[in-house]
């Protein structure tokens, strides 16, 4: 569906831990994002720590792009925000956190959250096809036992907002221009 000719159906799913402080970034930026105009293709959910469900969800093949938000352990102090596009062949890679030697190695599904790539993974074991896959990611500070962001994360929710419904736009136009300079793209975000 790509190429300009027809609009992407494009899935944002708000992802992480609103109990572990920085990790509920991804539900905190969905949250803002359900108040947004965007294109009537382009759904936003929070899936939390949901991430079996949004596999599910995948599964059905109504996506032909999905934006995860998430915390993700990128360069740069906290509050740093990065676009990063999955590629298939990490997919299908070694677990992360995976030991070679561990003939059991890490569980597959954790029914109270997931890796990113942990549920990109359920969805090709399920026997579904990935849709092209762009993670927004934000440098935490903090992952502790706390129900709110830190001063850095919280800082950088709004332009994280800002990120998603642009590429959110961008690729339910089917933009192929945008979305290959987009992918590339590593936001750094200060703060004072």
């Amino acid at each position: 569906m790509r190429g300009g000719a027809a609009a992407c159906r494009v899935l944002v799913a708000g992802i992480g831990n609103v109990f572990l402080g920085d990790d509920g970034f991804g539900v905190e930026v969905v949250r803002r994002l359900e108040r947004s105009a965007l294109p009537a293709n382009v759904e936003v959910a929070d899936y939390g720590i949901r991430g079996v469900h949004l596999a599910y969800e995948l599964l059905n093949g109504r996506h032909d792009v999905l934006i995860m938000v998430d915390a993700v352990p990128v360069e740069g102090p906290p509050g740093t925000l990065t676009v990063m596009e999955v590629d298939a062949a990490a997919v299908d890679g070694a677990a992360p956190g995976a030991d070679p030697a561990d003939p059991l190695g890490p569980p597959a599904v954790d029914g109270h959250g997931m890796h990113p790539v942990a549920v990109l993974r359920l969805l090709r074991q399920l026997g579904g096809e990935l849709p092209r896959v762009l993670v927004v990611g934000c440098r935490p500070a903090v992952i502790d036992e706390r129900m709110e962001l830190s001063q850095p994360v919280h800082a950088a929710v709004q332009n994280a907002v800002r990120l998603v419904t642009e590429l959110a736009c961008d690729e339910a136009a089917g933009d192929e221009a945008a979305h290959e300079q987009d992918a590339s793209t590593d936001m750094e975000q200060t703060h004072a």
